[in-house]
């Protein structure tokens, strides 16, 4: 359903219409590019959903485990999805798609990190401005 072929019926006549003077190669590069960066984000968002299913309903802000959970989990669905596709005949597996689809994953662990580190500076500026 979301291979190449299936997605260039879209974005292709989409790209050409938005940008005409692209050349095919172009055209298609651009394709594959939103289709690498549309699997970067599911994962992304695959890696916050572990995160927050492993995290439960501790009230601690951060455990390590509870990252290194997460990618492992993507890590994992990422190549269970790359093994299902050597099943569908209009789907290719490839490794390059594990990494790319961990990159995504191990994105929302770095994001999850920033994110704390920046609440737990701006708990302490307020508690400090008291």
């Amino acid at each position: 359903m979301f291979s190449s072929e299936h997605t260039s019926q879209i974005i292709v006549p989409l790209l050409v219409f938005l940008f005409p003077g692209l050349t095919p190669n172009q055209v298609d590069m651009i394709h594959g590019l939103i289709r690498k960066v549309g699997h970067v984000s599911e994962y992304f968002l695959l890696g916050i959903l572990f995160f927050h299913a492993f995290r439960g309903n501790s009230l601690q802000k951060c455990r390590i485990r509870w990252i290194i959970y997460s990618i492992i989990g993507v890590v994992f669905y990422a190549a269970s999805d790359e093994f299902h596709q050597t099943f569908v005949s209009s789907r290719t597996a490839s490794l390059v798609d594990v990494g790319i689809d961990s990159a995504g994953g191990i994105l929302s662990q770095i994001a999850i990190i920033f994110r704390l580190k920046i609440m737990r500076r701006s708990l302490n500026e307020r508690s400090c401005s008291k």
